[in-house]
């Protein structure tokens, strides 16, 4: 008789701009209590991680715990990487460094980047100013506007998934909506009630929406 057991995944949190890992605490109690590996990435001058933001010079720096990370990882290990709000660009970045190592990119009310524009399309002008009160950072626009679009060919590669937030105040639903007509997505779940940060504010509904994706 076969194994019926579900698989037991490696999830990779990547937070938004002025947030941390803490903010994953709820969910990777959930992950973990079903047997799933966690692990919440504090990218640089975020949550603890030491580095000052002024000491931050490009959008590869700012990332840079998140790659690290992904070269660490054993050559066969395949996670699934879950981004919210501007932790999507982060998210696209890895993709195109190491797309063989992502099983699965889920994109939580996050900035999805296409293959046809510069990653600061996706970036409206309402994230850039509400942002601006959490803590004092740069969205490094100028650097993403000047970027060539991520690659169909690394990028474009991973599956992905967008779990839409149908109460986001920072990412209204109809932008996130834009950004799905704009770039096709394999995957497309919705929290209807949850706000912009569901992972505090419906974590259970999350876990579950994860557990539906990822299997």
């Amino acid at each position: 008789m076969g194994d019926s057991k579900q698989p037991n995944h490696h999830f990779v949190l990547v937070h938004g701009l002025g947030h941390g890992a803490w903010c994953w605490y709820k969910l990777t109690t959930l992950l973990r209590s079903a047997g799933h590996r966690a692990t919440a990435i504090d990218l640089s001058a975020s949550g603890i991680h030491p580095t000052i933001f002024r000491d931050i010079h490009n959008f590869d720096e700012y990332a840079k715990p998140l790659i690290d990370f992904l070269v660490s990882l054993p050559h066969d290990d395949r996670v699934i990487l879950v981004g919210h709000s501007f932790g999507g660009l982060s998210l696209a970045l890895a993709m195109e460094r190491f797309p063989n190592k992502i099983s699965l990119a889920v994109f939580l009310t996050a900035f999805m980047p296409d293959t046809a524009s510069p990653p600061a399309h996706v970036i409206n002008e309402d994230y850039t100013l509400a942002t601006t009160l959490v803590r004092v950072g740069s969205f490094f626009q100028e650097e993403l506007t000047n970027l060539p679009a991520f690659s169909m060919g690394r990028y474009g590669s991973v599956d992905r998934a967008f779990v839409i937030c149908g109460e986001d105040k920072i990412i209204p639903r109809d932008y996130q909506i834009w950004m799905l007509e704009n770039y096709a997505v394999e995957v497309v779940k919705e929290i209807e009630e949850a706000d912009h940060m569901a992972m505090l504010s419906k974590p259970k509904e999350l876990f579950e929406l994860l557990m539906e994706i990822a299997h």
